[in-house]
């Protein structure tokens, strides 16, 4: 089950947590779901728009980036209970059929919680990287972590 708590956590620690792939098929499906706009439905269409092509939508760029992140969690055991919230969310480049997403995080600050003395606050900085090392999606992501105290 859980093998890394908060007291685990060193600050500065940067890791590459994996990837993911987007397909004109994905980006259509979660764009006719739940961001139909049109640069995300037409190929023609957004050639003439700023993109120059069918993109995901941010949304789904946050979905699947955070499926790779919950992923690793479980795998490595992370302690991770949940969290309050997306800091600084931005969208940087657009994301195309084919595109090869590597999310990587870095840890960049910690602190206990004042309320729930079981769990500390962790601040993470996640990045995606497209196939051509460009920056395309950048978050601070706050996560609860339970201090191992917490289940003994």
């Amino acid at each position: 089950m859980f093998k890394v708590f908060y007291e685990d956590v060193i600050i500065g620690t940067k890791s590459k947590l994996g990837t993911t792939e987007f397909t004109e098929a994905d980006i259509i499906e979660f764009a006719t779901n739940y961001d139909p706009q049109r640069f995300h439905l037409d190929d023609e269409f957004a050639k003439s728009t700023p993109f120059g092509g069918l993109c995901a939508s941010g949304w789904h760029t946050c979905a699947k980036v955070m499926r790779v992140i919950v992923d690793n969690m479980q795998e490595t055991g992370f302690a991770c209970v949940g969290s309050p919230g997306i800091d600084k969310l931005r969208w940087i480049k657009p994301v195309f059929p084919g595109d090869v997403l590597t999310i990587e995080n870095e840890i960049i600050k910690k602190r206990t919680s004042s309320s729930r003395p079981n769990i500390g606050l962790v601040s993470l900085s996640c990045r995606a990287y497209n196939q051509h090392n460009e920056l395309v999606l950048e978050f601070n992501n706050p996560v609860m972590v339970l201090r191992s105290t917490a289940t003994q």
